[in-house]
């Protein structure tokens, strides 16, 4: 993985180095060692769930519930007032005893499939550097997003669709650069679906060619090809053009599947049903079937912009939990049922959590939310190679500061792609001068949560 394949062609003869060459770019590799997991769906709760209302209950925040937080206070973007107790009751549930908040009633029914770590901690407690650092692992932008550094080390599984999909009714904050390949070949950035429509053939756009049939396309696309092929053997190691050969290749293939996975109407309505109908519910019945499908990578975004960031009133998280909990415990259910699970990574995440206080601001009408926190939040793991029915880490007795097992975005990252079969150390690609990596020089794999 030192040299890149693209590189390592374009050593031959020019002659073979360049025909089929964006071919050999996206098919499947063979991993480092053997993995536990052969693929990936990231839900990210996009916004900011708060911990202490969620998986990470405080009985010292219920105590001195409506007063100043004892000791030094933790620096926040906005000024803080006295705590907040959760609005949410907790309990035990499961084999485990892991307490889970009841706005989240069915991913409790489950919780003993669920790795919940609870010492999750990043640098800046803004929305945008958190967001780069969970999906590139830097805080700015210009690196290559998580979907697109798994696509270069192990290609895809089904050429006839992306090898890595972003659904996401609209835009979350950041937006294209969150899943884009950046100075990684262009053909290992994902594919961004607006999932606001219910029908396929709307859902993608300009799916169906109306000018001309699956033979004719075939014909044109094999005349461009040759025409391309040999423009790319007088430019050897034109990324871009090796990229677009790829593109309308998999854009040719799509359109006798894609609209077959995308069309959640094939599902049984009790399936669908129970995934409720929200945007949020057909993303991850779709990601369910763009995984059964072989494709590498499916990340779901919760809504667009950042419908998690509930400074003015917490109590908004139990209206956008309605969507939630169904979609994911259902999710896992169906992966279970469907022989997915052992070998699907299922990531619950957000960019950060929040404050266990009221937050004071004179821009806000109601003074009954949180900001943002990023020193300490949770996220749930669950399937392929994760122990499940566990906590891993812990934050302080009210919430705010994580202190025992910390656990960065490099050392979660590190943590995915050691199940997915790679060493984070050694999928690296160079750039401007040096080796890259999606863990950057850090990173440590979290062993005690791996089955």
């Amino acid at each position: 993985m030192m040299l890149s394949r693209r590189r390592a062609l374009s050593r031959m003869a020019s002659g073979f180095g360049s025909v089929g060459l964006a071919s050999v770019l996206a098919a499947e590799n063979a991993p480092h060692f053997a993995p536990k997991a052969k693929r990936v769906i990231y839900l990210v709760l996009n916004g900011g769930l708060s911990q202490i209302d969620s998986f990470d209950p405080k009985p010292m925040v219920d105590k001195y519930d409506g007063q100043a937080m004892p000791g030094v206070l933790p620096k926040t973007e906005s000024s803080l007032g006295h705590l907040m107790r959760s609005p949410f009751a907790f309990k035990p549930y499961g084999q485990s005893g892991i307490p889970v908040s009841e706005i989240f009633p069915r991913i409790a029914s489950r919780i003993d499939d669920f790795c919940v770590i609870r010492s999750m901690h990043t640098e800046v407690p803004n929305h945008e550097p958190s967001l780069f650092m969970i999906n590139s692992g830097a805080i700015q932008p210009g690196r290559p997003s998580m979907g697109a550094w798994i696509n270069y080390g192990l290609g895809t599984i089904n050429r006839s669709l992306p090898g890595f999909v972003v659904l996401c009714p609209g835009i979350p904050v950041v937006g294209p650069p969150l899943w884009e390949s950046a100075f990684l070949p262009a053909v290992y950035q994902g594919t961004h679906i607006r999932m606001e429509e219910t029908d396929p053939r709307k859902l993608i756009r300009f799916i169906e060619n109306k000018d001309a049939d699956l033979g004719q396309q075939r014909r044109q696309l094999d005349l461009l090809a040759r025409l391309n092929q040999r423009h790319l053997a007088e430019r050897v190691a034109d990324p871009q053009l090796e990229a677009s050969i790829e593109a309308m290749e998999t854009a040719y293939r799509m359109q006798t599947e894609a609209p077959e996975v995308f069309d959640i109407s094939r599902e049984p309505a009790s399936i669908r049903d129970r995934y409720g109908d929200s945007a949020f519910g057909r993303s991850c019945l779709t990601a369910l079937r763009l995984a059964e499908r072989g494709v590498r990578m499916v990340q779901v975004y919760f809504g667009n912009s950042q419908p998690w960031d509930n400074h003015e009133d917490i109590h908004v998280h139990r209206r956008l939990a309605r969507q939630a909990d169904p979609a994911i415990a259902s999710l896992v259910e169906d992966l279970k049922l469907r022989g997915l699970f052992k070998d699907t990574l299922l990531v619950v995440g957000t960019e950060f959590g929040r404050t266990p206080a009221v937050q004071n601001s004179s821009t806000i009408k109601l003074h009954a939310g949180r900001d943002h926190n990023s020193l300490g939040f949770s996220i749930l793991l669950a399937g392929g190679g994760i122990k499940g029915g566990m906590i891993h880490g812990a934050t302080d007795d009210f919430g705010f500061k994580a202190i025992d097992k910390l656990v960065h975005p490099h050392d979660l990252n590190a943590t995915l792609l050691h199940l997915l079969g790679l060493d984070h150390t050694k999928l690296t690609y160079f750039y401007s001068g040096r080796y890259f990596r999606l863990t950057d020089v850090h990173g440590t794999v979290i062993r005690e949560i791996l089955s």
